[in-house]
């Protein structure tokens, strides 16, 4: 193979990723203002629902589809069902360090619910998983954090404030980096560490932070309560990916698997 081929290849795979670097960064701001924007204009527990969803999640399982292979996707799917127990606790502890009225329970309220997501994956990090016994855990898991949550009161934003360009960018930035990492270290770590992390709110914690930020913890409370209900779209599309990925590929795979997450939030919203 001559000089010249060998450069071309070299360019193309640099293009392909710096193409696929920015179609990652560019998403997830998008995914952080519309979601913003939801609960706002709409409300924050429409804004709930709509987090749960597989957004954040969807994307990074989507590029591990892409730059590390379907069958590398498919197992990390398996344990992004696990991860969404670690991901619950993070909205759970979230939730109950920031019920104090002090100017720096958004930052107190965040580390302690970050520590809580890591130990939770390090313990999960621990167990082998089949399907059978990862489905089981957001069976568990789902309900019980509904429940846990059923007494919080659902609110509307009043007043709404005009968010700078500057908050919403930085806010979303920060999402956009975390999935970058996450991506990123996939490679090295394994589809066991890669399904984990996967499960981490990376648009949910920065909606999080700009609704708390702007309009206080009631509205914030509102988008935790509703998130479980989106969390059994989650599981829809994970085990769909599971399967789905090695047999039809990730762009088909990642069509017919959010297709079925649309029918789901069709029949959710129709009941609500």
């Amino acid at each position: 193979m001559n000089n010249n081929i060998i450069k071309e290849i070299i360019d193309l795979n640099k293009m392909i990723i710096t193409t696929l670097f920015i179609i990652k960064f560019i998403t997830t701001i998008l995914l952080v203002l519309i979601l913003s924007l939801l609960a706002e204009y709409v409300s924050p527990k429409v804004s709930g629902i709509i987090s749960g969803i597989p957004t954040g999640t969807a994307l990074i399982l989507f590029f591990y589809g892409l730059e590390n292979g379907t069958q590398f996707a498919s197992e990390s799917s398996l344990f992004n069902l696990v991860g969404m127990l670690s991901m619950q606790v993070f909205i759970y502890l979230y939730f109950i360090f920031s019920t104090k009225n002090t100017k720096t329970n958004i930052f107190i309220s965040s580390i302690i619910a970050t520590i809580g997501y890591l130990f939770v994956v390090f313990l999960l990090k621990q167990f082998n998983f089949n399907l059978l016994y990862a489905l089981i855990v957001p069976l568990i898991s789902i309900p019980l954090f509904t429940y846990i949550f059923k007494k919080i009161n659902d609110s509307t934003i009043k007043n709404k404030v005009k968010l700078s360009p500057e908050i919403l960018f930085i806010r979303a930035i920060v999402a956009s980096l975390v999935i970058l990492i996450i991506t990123g270290i996939a490679q090295f770590v394994g589809p066991k560490w890669a399904g984990l992390l996967s499960a981490f709110p990376t648009t949910l914690f920065p909606l999080i932070l700009i609704i708390h930020s702007t309009y206080g913890k009631e509205n914030v409370h509102t988008i935790i309560k509703n998130v479980p209900k989106g969390q059994w779209s989650m599981v829809i599309y994970v085990i769909s990916i599971f399967y789905l990925y090695p047999l039809l590929g990730v762009y088909l795979g990642t069509l017919i698997s959010y297709s079925f997450v649309v029918l789901y939030l069709l029949v959710l919203f129709k009941k609500n």
